[in-house]
């Protein structure tokens, strides 16, 4: 397994960052390589992807989600290995921090090359400037769930 971690300041306010972080639906819009994800229910996402060439679809699983705090994933079955977590924190009223710790299994030579070069990490470092500019331009989430997942 590899580790990832970036952070980003964003310049909205913490609530309004992490609402639009559970929009899943809208990943494809910041994140690079994600073609389609689809909410299944309110732990369960499907995700499509194409990155370097090739497609894989996998589904994650919320597996710890606290509002204004943390959303915790994993994916589930399929051949795609990783986990993470995406955390929040207020850095005043109209500012906060979005951190992200991914763990993954690179998947063949192309992926294993990849890694190597830096490019995952480049890749979300890339991903998280993008979810920056997208929530800031548009100064509003485009929605928002605050349930509590609980790891079972």
């Amino acid at each position: 397994m590899s580790m990832v971690q970036k952070t980003v300041e964003v310049d909205v306010p913490l609530h309004t960052a992490y609402n639009q972080w559970t929009q899943f639906e809208d990943f494809p819009q910041f994140m690079d390589g994600v073609e389609q994800v689809v909410q299944i229910d309110e732990r369960h996402n499907h995700w499509r992807t194409k990155i370097a060439g090739v497609s894989r679809e996998f589904d994650t699983e919320i597996v710890d989600q606290l509002p204004d705090q943390k959303i915790a994933w994993r994916t589930v079955g399929g051949d795609v290995q990783q986990m993470g977590v995406v955390t929040f924190a207020r850095l005043d009223d109209a500012r906060c921090e979005v951190r992200l710790a991914m763990d993954y299994d690179p998947q063949g030579m192309a992926e294993h090359a990849a890694d190597t070069l830096g490019m995952i990490d480049r890749r979300v470092g890339g991903d998280l400037d993008r979810f920056k500019s997208f929530v800031e331009e548009r100064g509003l989430e485009s929605g928002g769930w605050r349930g509590r997942i609980t790891p079972a």
